[in-house]
């Protein structure tokens, strides 16, 4: 009863605000993205047409769409609800809000879905949020300048390598966490890219509901294990 009661409690003290200004601030933020399309059209009536843009967005859609089902999903275990809306709303998801969340959950051994790791989550997207924002101003200043200034060969490794050595190592974190979840999540990508030649939006979904399905499997053996 008393953990009911707490559960109840967080959901109306944390979920029901959040979720309250989430979607007002996600909202605002999107309307506020077609404001410079709107300024080029009200001050020097620029603007494509509709079959052109329709077109444009198609094209992106292609590419991206799979994103717009798979992100919230894969990402929501780690982000949490608070989470999820400050990190798509602040952009850089995967390169780094993920990571900030997933480094705050095990440094507070927090387990994913608790009240704990909603919370843990929350203060290491906020504190990934200001310090981003701070690093973005400092490199827009001094960035491309330090860029000029290398070798080609590491200017081209950083731009290259980056994201990849970001990603292979949220892997390896939660490799080490979950190791039998790890090899699926490895294996599923693997055999349909490589092996089937699927193309990378349709293995994208596969991949991801293929290992929430692995590990949803894996809980209900342990949890009969358990309960034997």
């Amino acid at each position: 009863m008393v953990e009911n009661k707490q559960e109840f409690d967080f959901t109306k003290v944390w979920n029901e605000p959040v979720i309250r200004i989430g979607w007002i601030t996600v909202l605002l933020g999107s309307l506020f993205a077609f404001f410079p399309s709107l300024y080029l059209w009200i001050t020097y009536k620029v603007f494509p047409p509709l079959p052109m843009a329709l077109k444009a967005w198609g094209l992106v859609a292609t590419a991206f769409g799979a994103f717009y089902v798979v992100e919230p999903i894969s990402y929501y275990a780690v982000l949490g609800l608070s989470g999820t809306y400050m990190g798509f709303l602040s952009g850089n998801i995967g390169n780094l809000r993920v990571p900030c969340a997933a480094m705050a959950l095990e440094v507070t051994e927090a387990e994913s879905g608790t009240p704990e790791a909603e919370i843990a989550a929350t203060l290491g997207i906020a504190g990934s949020i200001i310090t981003n924002l701070i690093g973005v101003t400092l490199a827009a200043i001094i960035g491309a300048a330090l860029i000029k200034i290398f070798p080609p060969v590491i200017a081209e490794a950083f731009k290259t390598y980056t994201v990849p050595a970001i990603f292979g190592a949220v892997f390896g974190q939660f490799a080490i966490r979950y190791p039998k979840v790890s090899i699926f999540g490895l294996a599923i990508p693997l055999f349909f890219l490589g092996v089937l030649k699927f193309p990378a939006w349709a293995v994208i979904p596969i991949a991801v509901f293929g290992t929430i399905g692995i590990s949803r499997l894996f809980y209900n053996q342990e949890k009969k294990h358990s309960q034997a």
